[in-house]
């Protein structure tokens, strides 16, 4: 048995390239990640673009302070993750208000739509109150239609009004994941 993305809709998804092209427009160069199937298009466009660094990550708290580091050294970055990772960060979000620097990430959502794991539910079902708990203001996107104008406004927050920001990209919209034999 193994898990597999659903495959109800074959076309290949355009979000991800509209949340590149956003980060593109903020200028952004660094891009902490830790692999994850729901951002595997946009870090593909990460690692063959000349203007970004993709930067994997061993773990998700790692790209907390990278982020702290880049802003130091004059460049904005964007932190990638899954749900489950925000539960690592917990720590390492105390730097962001200390240290007053922008930050976005942007969290594919597990433990909801569809999910077929047991471990994926708490966290998944949790993150949005971890983050506001942190003092991070969280959008959502759950359908490929709102991901450019949410991307926008939290591009906005976290760069030009030093608002920390997390965008939960839904497990409906990134695709549930299925168990099969």
């Amino acid at each position: 048995m193994h898990a597999r993305a659903d495959a109800a809709d074959t076309t290949t998804p355009t979000w991800p390239d509209d949340i590149f092209a956003t980060l593109q427009r903020f200028d952004v160069r660094q891009v902490p990640y830790v692999p994850d199937a729901g951002h595997s298009k946009l870090i593909q466009r990460v690692l063959g673009s000349s203007t970004m660094r993709g930067i994997p990550l061993t773990t998700e708290e790692e790209g907390v302070a990278l982020l702290a580091g880049a802003w130091t050294g004059g460049q904005r970055g964007v932190l990638l993750m899954q749900s489950s990772g925000v539960g690592n960060c917990i720590n390492m979000l105390s730097l962001i208000p200390i240290l007053r620097f922008p930050f976005l990430t942007l969290v594919t959502m597990r433990g909801e739509w569809g999910e077929f794991n047991p471990w994926q539910v708490p966290m998944g079902s949790t993150t949005q109150g971890v983050l506001e708990l942190s003092g991070v203001k969280v959008l959502r996107a759950s359908n490929a239609a709102e991901v450019p104008a949410v991307l926008e406004a939290a591009a906005a927050q976290a760069y030009n009004a030093l608002t920390p920001t997390a965008v939960l990209l839904s497990q409906r919209l990134i695709g549930a994941k299925v168990f099969t034999k």
